[in-house]
């Protein structure tokens, strides 16, 4: 069955045909007198994380003359796209670095391998079951969960110790309601300094994984596997506190809820904003661009009924179906993801290693920079609650993005949040479920 968003592809061939050739080693075969060449397309994008990367390439090859793999540099922003047509070209790379939430439409779609049985036990054993399941579609695994981040408050450390409030950590995070009464007690209330600024330009992910927490899941599957969109009280938590700072209480900017997370942080240097919630990586961000002197701290974001649960869409590898080296691919993964190696991923991208061998890396356990906040958190993270529905992509571009944008805002009210996620999103939904 060909997946969804094949109506892209014609808007999508002339960027694609531009990244595809750097996937292309211009036409010849790929198995010469004996030796394999497996191209690898790798969305690391920081400094740290290329080099690391393509050292680890090169270490392969020096080690594995027979074979040779091939760096490829993709993009996040285009990925899909670029993805989906390499697919229907016959043009894929080998071994596919992307997200596990954009994979369960090529996963159904019959283009990613099953890696199932060519997976090794150590591999299997080392990263978690609750991992395995973000990239698990039907009975089949099609790709390795490798690179993962919470979110947390990043808090400026000197106006937080001059309030007086108590300082949550992973075994004692705010609640949710302890949440919104400190906001206003760190807000001045002229709109000088507000005590949250809310980078809510995609507020999708962001309210459906942190909703974890409060009990929410809104996505719910029937006996028959049919998904279908309900809004439980554990659902609102997340939205109702957001809506009630902006809008209520004034201890968050509205004018942050159109921005990304790197539009925060100017105002969170001059003390506009005392804390911001923002995905572990940032804070390389903040290490490289905060004025000289400025004080941080990493807090855990609040949790609620379900415990400091969050859900994640980890860094995948996955294998095309159409590589005639699957083996070799998958051997190269096992290579890549030694708990050594996937520790020094991790510390270049400022992100989490969802191996339990490189959690252990007394780097990622520092205090410096909040490494051990991080870590701390690990065990708690889960599959994002969308990791498997078909349609998702546009349930969240049609439905669910402007119904939440319109309602952190104010424009809307929560009983018209509610029908627009659940009636119109059911629609969107039922359409892939036939």
């Amino acid at each position: 069955m060909r997946i969804a968003r094949l109506t892209k592809l014609a808007t999508a061939t002339a960027l694609a045909s531009l990244l595809l050739t750097g996937c292309s080693d211009g036409g010849g075969d790929r198995d010469t007198g004996g030796k394999v060449t497996l191209r690898f397309q790798s969305l690391a994008w920081q400094k740290e994380s290329v080099d690391a990367n393509k050292a680890l390439v090169d270490e392969w090859n020096a080690a594995h003359p027979d074979v040779r793999v091939e760096y490829v540099q993709g993009s996040w922003d285009s990925v899909h796209d670029q993805l989906l047509t390499s697919f229907e070209g016959g043009e894929a790379p080998d071994i596919i670095h992307d997200a596990s939430d954009d994979l369960a439409d090529f996963a159904y779609g019959g283009y990613l391998a099953d890696l199932g049985e060519l997976l090794p036990a150590r591999l299997k054993n080392d990263i978690p079951r609750r991992s395995w399941r973000t990239t698990t579609f039907g009975k089949g695994v099609y790709g390795v969960p490798f690179l993962q981040e919470p979110r947390v408050l990043i808090a400026n450390e000197k106006i937080l110790r001059a309030s007086g409030v108590r300082i949550p950590t992973p075994e004692k995070p705010w609640s949710w309601p302890e949440f919104r009464w400190i906001t206003k007690e760190l807000s001045t209330g002229d709109g000088k300094r507000f005590g949250v600024a809310w980078p809510l330009k995609d507020p999708v992910s962001a309210t459906l994984n942190l909703g974890l927490s409060a009990g929410g899941q809104l996505f719910h599957r029937d006996t028959e596997g049919k998904v279908r969109v309900r809004f439980t009280e554990g659902d609102a938590v997340v939205p109702r506190t957001v809506h009630d700072q902006v809008n209520a209480d004034r201890s968050a900017s509205a004018a942050t809820l159109g921005m990304g997370g790197s539009d925060t942080l100017p105002g969170f240097f001059g003390g506009k904003y005392a804390m911001v919630p923002l995905g572990f990586s940032y804070r390389q961000q903040i290490v490289q661009q905060a004025p000289e002197g400025f004080e941080w701290k990493v807090l855990p974001a609040p949790a609620g009924a379900g415990g400091p649960a969050q859900g994640v869409s980890p860094q995948t590898l996955s294998v095309a179906e159409d590589s005639p080296y699957k083996k070799e691919a998958v051997e190269f993964i096992d290579f890549f993801l030694q708990p050594d190696n996937m520790a020094r991923l991790a510390k270049g991208d400022w992100m989490l290693p969802t191996g339990a061998a490189a959690l252990k890396d007394p780097g990622l356990r520092a205090e410096k920079d909040g490494w051990a906040t991080g870590t701390a958190l690990a065990e708690h993270l889960v599959p994002d609650p969308a990791q498997s529905v078909r349609g998702y992509p546009e349930w969240k571009d049609k439905v669910a993005t402007p119904a939440y944008q319109e309602f952190y805002s104010g424009a809307i009210d929560a009983e018209e949040l509610e029908k627009r996620l659940v009636e119109d999103g059911n629609l969107v939904l039922a359409r892939y479920q036939r």
